[in-house]
């Protein structure tokens, strides 16, 4: 099995928690400076929940390193199936944010009072409930479970975690999958909107990276021997993870620390649109 005391599990395991110090920073950063233009202005809430949930991913995938019992087995796919689907929903309530907004400025538009703050929080909640669900009939069907892998190697003996039901692990990362082409698509389609910072741009960019890294990941998984099937799933995890944190929040984190004459409400808007939007 994959251990911290090797090489691999040793770094795996660095980045990890490199990444939850990173997400904790930008948050702090956030927070610090929450009642600025550019913060309020990119959904501060579910900007919070976003790197609430970044945090999770980043340490689902400590659960992938050291010796595979009963628990640790159920707990690793399922924990990284609910944070990532909990990650993809904040994701996707920004994104429609942004485009429901833009058409907010219509006139005798009222579309904002249909996608309030209230029903962003019951978006997300119903998208990591049907994820919840999926991974609960999993566990109840055929859960994960620990075996002894003799046929790999005559001198050998692999210590690792069995999916018990691949379709169960295929739905999970299905569900992960749609909810991050839809991110993709409505992050495509605002790409384009007039603001000085539109956000959809980057979650464009970090979806790109997000797709690409899982699309490669089930032939790499499936193909991956023993114990580096573990890594594969974890560099993968880390991978996304890192895609989203870095395009989403560094370019913010720059601006408020380093550019603060761009965060304004009038260089965020543009000359091009007069609104005004608070969360």
């Amino acid at each position: 099995f994959l251990s911290y005391n090797e090489i691999l599990g040793t770094v795996l395991a660095i980045f990890s928690l490199l990444g939850i110090f990173l997400t904790m920073i930008a948050a702090l950063i956030f927070f610090t400076h929450k009642e600025t233009p550019l913060v309020r202005a990119n959904n501060s809430e579910l900007s919070f929940l976003l790197l609430f949930s970044l945090t999770l991913c980043f340490l689902c995938s400590l659960t992938f390193i050291g010796r595979p019992t009963e628990w640790s087995c159920m707990l690793r796919h399922t924990a990284f199936g609910m944070t990532f689907v909990l990650c993809m929903s904040c994701v996707l309530g920004k994104t429609m944010v942004v485009l429901i907004a833009f058409r907010a400025t219509l006139p005798g538009s009222n579309i904002m009072k249909w996608f309030g703050p209230a029903q962003q929080r019951l978006s997300v909640l119903a998208f990591t409930l049907i994820q919840v669900l999926i991974c609960l009939l999993w566990l109840t069907i055929s859960p994960p479970f620990p075996f002894m892998n003799l046929m790999l190697y005559e001198e050998l003996i692999i210590l690792q975690c069995d999916l018990g039901s691949a379709v169960g692990f295929y739905a999970v990362l299905g569900y992960i999958g749609f909810l991050g082409v839809l991110c993709f698509i409505f992050a495509f389609l605002a790409r384009k909107l007039p603001d000085n910072f539109n956000e959809a741009k980057f979650i464009t960019f970090s979806m790109l990276i997000f797709c690409s890294v899982w699309i490669t990941f089930i032939p790499a998984y499936v193909s991956s021997p023993g114990k580096l099937s573990d890594a594969v799933e974890i560099f993968a995890i880390l991978a996304s993870a890192y895609g989203v944190l870095f395009c989403i929040f560094l370019p913010k984190c720059f601006i408020i620390l380093f550019r603060p004459e761009h965060n304004t409400k009038k260089h965020i808007m543009g000359k091009t649109v007069k609104m005004d939007i608070q969360y």
